[in-house]
């Protein structure tokens, strides 16, 4: 089911049983991968707890990917009485390795670096602090001492391309990405197959605000609002971004030209604050990077070991769409059917272009 929030009972009975399993072993494991039910954990301990955590470029307060971390460190504060530091890394990304050697200093276990980006420092602060349990979103790892968290970006996509090809009024979608990396491509992939499954002759515009190794486009709302424009000039009557802080301007051409647009990473029809731009997001491709945060510390806390690679995905809620505003309740039916096939294997869903 395609839940508001997604199923949390489901969600958390997965990741609970994960937990539980740690909580026998005492330790992580070889390296290997695993889906998020699967994943290695413990139970909470009555333990002191300080929780670092340094952002990807833009910081907290972007309403998408960063404030999803924030929002699973936030919780571990609440829930788990943890002690929470955040750190922001400069405007170009180079002190990330600072950053977390400042954490580990200050006493800070366990760490999360939040981004890809964080894979190489995350790498060389784990050799240098053996002692201390890091994680990092979106980069896999095999150190004895670093749980990477990996999501299913592509399905999640899959169902909003579903979403837009099904509601478009003129069979012409857009796609506005951050960056051309991997990462970023994954989104577009999953995307352009869901619409394609809807109407295969649907008219699809792409766009990429800065090449690989330029992180500037995720925090470039002036370049997102023109590419959307763009877009909705020429024909497209919905626009999907997966470009951070800078979906803030696809959001504002979408209200410009009175059309609709599909937010990333967390309910943006709820994150934004700009009350004339909600409307017009229609849904939202929640990727839950706050559940695999948060998880992360609590089996930290329960004594679980790094070494292993935890995948969130459709099956357990990792990703999804978000309901906020009723826009997609017409067609559920629809986005079950194909999130079923997905689950059950019977669609595979590109992760490349």
């Amino acid at each position: 089911m395609l839940g508001k929030r997604f199923n949390r009972m489901a969600f958390g009975s997965a990741v609970g049983v994960m937990l539980m399993a740690a909580a026998a072993c005492g330790s992580g494991s070889s390296g290997g991968n695993t889906t998020a039910s699967e994943a290695p954990g413990g139970e909470a301990s009555k333990g002191a707890l300080k929780v670092g955590l340094a952002f990807d470029i833009g910081g907290r307060g972007d309403k998408s990917f960063n404030d999803a971390a924030y929002t699973g460190l936030e919780k571990a504060k609440t829930e788990l009485g943890a002690e929470i530091k955040e750190l922001s890394p400069a405007a170009d990304g180079s002190n990330r390795g600072d950053l977390l050697r400042q954490l580990a200093d200050a006493g800070y276990n366990p760490i999360i670096g939040v981004g890809f980006a964080y894979g190489e420092d995350i790498k060389k602060a784990a050799e240098e602090y053996p002692e201390i349990q890091f994680a990092v979103v979106d980069s896999a790892s095999n150190a004895p001492n670093v749980t990477g968290l990996l999501f299913a970006e592509e399905q999640g996509s899959y169902l909003a391309g579903v979403a837009a090809a099904t509601k478009s009024q003129s069979g012409h979608v857009g796609f506005v990405g951050g960056v051309q990396n991997d990462l970023i491509k994954k989104f577009e992939a999953g995307y352009v197959a869901g619409v394609k499954s809807v109407k295969a002759d649907a008219k699809i515009d792409i766009k990429y605000l800065t090449p690989d190794g330029d992180f500037s486009g995720f925090k470039a709302p002036d370049k997102g609002k023109v590419a959307a424009e763009k877009m909705y000039q020429d024909g497209a009557d919905i626009v999907y971004h997966a470009a951070g802080d800078s979906g803030l301007g696809v959001f504002q051409a979408a209200a410009a030209a009175k059309k609709q647009a599909i937010g990333v990473d967390s309910d943006q029809r709820q994150t934004v604050k700009e009350t004339d731009l909600q409307p017009v997001i229609m849904t939202s491709m929640l990727k839950r990077v706050d559940v695999g945060v948060f998880e992360f510390i609590k089996a930290a806390q329960g004594g679980a070991k790094g070494g292993s690679n935890t995948t969130y995905d459709l099956k357990v809620d990792g990703v999804g769409l978000s309901t906020t505003g009723g826009e997609i309740d017409d067609i559920k039916d629809k986005l079950d059917a194909a999130k079923k096939d997905i689950v059950d294997g019977k669609i595979t869903v590109p992760a490349k272009p």
